[in-house]
This record gives C-alpha cells, structure tokens and sequence, in this order.
C-alpha cells in the first residue's frame, strides 16, 4: 500500500471521468452483486453510490484507490468501501476478474464478528481497513470468493442467502486478526443500527451534490440534534459530515469539467465555492492538478477511447 505520488484528496487521477452510479438498492432489494472481467488494462475510474461495498479479485491485477492512497492489489485481495465513499479503481493487468457486492446495511444487519460490528470494518480510514496478510488467508477469501462467481453465475434458488453466508465468512476471514485504532472523538462502536438513522442526511447530499448542506438542516432531517448527529456520523461514517460534503461536491466539480464546457467562476458558483479562485485552490489541494488540465487531460483520454471505438 503506498500514496499516490502526485494525488490526494479524493485519489482521482487527472486521466479520468467520475461517475456516480445508482443500483437502485431498497430494502426489498438490498443487494447488487456482478463480476467483472477486464481483458486489457484501462485508465482510473471514479465510483460514489449508496451502497457499502466488498470486492475480491480472483484474476490479474487491480489498484484501488482512496483519499490519495493506491492499494496495488494481487488475486485474494479484498477491498472495502463505506457507502457514498468516492473511490478508484484500474484494472492493472490483462484479463483482471472481481467479484463486487454493493447492499445496503439491512442485508447484514446487526450480525457480529465474534465480538465486533461488521460495520467497523468501514467506518475507519481505508489505509485502517483490514488486508489479507497472510497465504493461508489469500487462499481462503480465494475460495470464498469462487464460491460468490459461481452462486452469482447460476442464481440458484436462495443464491443470495448463500452469497450474505459467504460475505459473513469473508468480512470475518479479514477480521481475526484486526484490530481497529482507537479514535480519539469516538464514544462507541459503529452500529449498523445506527447507519439508517444518518440516511437522510446522506440521501439529501446523494441528490443534491453541488449544494452546500448545512449539518443543521441535515440533523433536522434525520430527527436528531446537532450534538447527536455529528456524534453518530463520525462514529458511524469515519469522517465528520463536512468532510462528506466536501468529497460530494468536489466529484461534482469533476462531473462538470468533464461533460460542460462551464468555465472555473460558472463551476464554482454551481457547486458553493466561494468563488473561482476558491474552487481552484481546493481541487489542486485534493486532486493534484488544477481545474483546467484535470479537464484537458479526461478529454484527451475520451478522445482516445472515441478514436480506438472507430478503428
């Protein structure tokens, strides 16, 4: 695991596009699972949803990124992404297969690993989050994993009762020998009872991410105070809600420079920063380039997957 060389923030790489995708998860349907299989390498790409989400790559090689960090990743490594949590991935080798979950909490609910919240495992900063460490475990979530691609090949009847059995065996495999750092402002452990009543305020950022959202109007709109709220939300989320907000809106300043041709004020005053001159030394801060050659730069590489399409 090693930072980024010339990214933090949020780990977006100049050469390209963020997206933010909706699987259209509900109770009823708690869960998006698919496999993937990437015959060539391609460049970085940026996902935000709802959905907590767990991935295994079974084949080649991948890199996944995070808040300025690369996690380099080798067949029987596991990555995990807390929900709305803007993060990158890029296939690093040819023919590079994962299994990717993305559910909502209720698919898991309050179940433990052994005396720990599974949502633990996300609400800590990703270079906290556990790793395989060892062969023995590589060869286990290797298995685990398998057995996810072939239950989500088949769909046989109850086939996601045995991929959340699957999903317990791994977040446990990751868990034994993890142990999480004390966080100096945390009062608990994450509970994922806890996850649902900070949902709104996720939800109202989700489907307005330009707009500046105050944490008074977003405790008002989960039912809470403003001490019980960012209590709850740093417990639960690993960031304070500002933080959130600023990653949100940052992805939204990506999204315009890439699909309008807005200049840098006209961006700054869709998303609430201050003004140009703001929005500018923001996004060097967190993405390593300013506004104009993170643009140049994802057109070039649309360009070259255009071109590439037409031979």
């Amino acid at each position: 695991m090693e930072r980024l060389p010339a990214i933090s923030g949020l780990g977006i790489h100049p050469a390209t596009h963020a997206r933010r995708y909706d699987y259209s998860l509900t109770v009823d349907a708690p869960l998006y699972a698919s496999s993937n299989l990437y015959p060539e390498t391609l460049p970085l790409e940026i996902d935000v949803h709802e959905g907590i989400e767990v991935g295994v790559l079974l084949d080649g090689g991948q890199s996944r990124y995070y808040e300025g960090l690369a996690i380099p990743l080798a067949p029987g490594d596991v990555w995990l992404c807390g929900t709305w949590e803007p993060h990158g991935w890029r296939p690093t080798a040819p023919n590079s297969r994962d299994v990717v979950l993305i559910f909502l909490p209720e698919y898991l609910g309050e179940e433990q690993l052994g005396d720990l919240p599974w949502l633990s495992l996300f609400a800590v900063p990703p270079r906290e989050r556990p790793r395989v460490r060892t062969q023995e475990a590589r060869e286990k979530v290797l298995a685990i994993g398998r057995e996810m691609l072939g239950e989500l090949r088949t769909e046989r009847p109850e086939w996601q009762s045995v991929v959340r059995f699957d999903l317990l065996r791994l977040l446990l495999a990751l868990s034994r020998d993890w142990e999480p750092r004390a966080r100096p402002h945390s009062r608990g452990r994450p509970r994922a009872a806890d996850l649902p009543r900070i949902m709104p305020a996720l939800a109202l950022v989700h489907t307005q991410p330009a707009r500046r959202v105050t944490v008074t109007e977003a405790s008002a709109t989960c039912g809470l105070s403003r001490a019980q709220f960012s209590r709850l939300f740093g417990d639960t989320m690993g960031m304070s809600f500002g933080r959130f907000c600023l990653q949100s809106r940052l992805g939204s300043v990506a999204q315009m420079l890439i699909s309008t041709n807005l200049p840098t004020e006209r961006i700054a005053e869709q998303t609430s920063f201050a003004d140009g001159s703001h929005l500018h030394r923001t996004f060097v801060k967190h993405f390593g380039c300013t506004p104009g050659v993170y643009r140049a730069r994802a057109r070039q590489v649309q360009a070259e997957r255009s071109a590439g399409r037409d031979e």
